[in-house]
């Protein structure tokens, strides 16, 4: 019965890229292209946690790839304390220790839901089980 609840919610409107995605983005991975240019083709607005780049970027030459994705997403938004506060309440309920991760849920949960695309789906997916307008898209 899960599979029908899962068919009638609406999809979310947003994009949100952890880590993993835009880690997979910088080194051409082919399923995460395909779904960000999916989602791009949708209308979704795509974003980036500023948590995100600052787990990705290390401020060399290897930053290259990243700073091109990041380039061409043109979202990163803006953290604010409200995202603290529930990635808090998050990382209680999951009984997890893991911060960013649970930030980037946090941002999605703030924004009404998003589809997160992922390279950790079992620690996102655990942060989010109380959430269902945030849907966890494994790369």
């Amino acid at each position: 019965m899960a599979g029908s609840r899962i068919e009638r919610r609406q999809a979310p409107q947003r994009l949100i890229l952890d880590s993993g995605a835009v880690l997979a983005l910088a080194r051409g991975d082919q399923k995460a292209r395909a779904f960000l240019i999916r989602a791009l083709e949708l209308g979704c607005a795509v974003e980036v946690p500023v948590v995100v780049v600052a787990e990705t970027i290390r401020g060399g030459p290897r930053d290259a790839p990243i700073h091109r994705v990041l380039k061409a997403v043109g979202s990163v938004a803006e953290e604010r304390e409200v995202h603290g506060r529930i990635a808090g309440r998050l990382l209680g309920l999951a009984r997890s220790s893991h911060t960013v991760d649970a930030l980037v849920v946090a941002h999605a949960v703030e924004g009404g839901g998003a589809h997160i695309l992922t390279g950790d789906r079992e620690d996102l997916t655990r942060l989010s089980a109380p959430h269902p307008e945030v849907w966890i898209q494994p790369l």
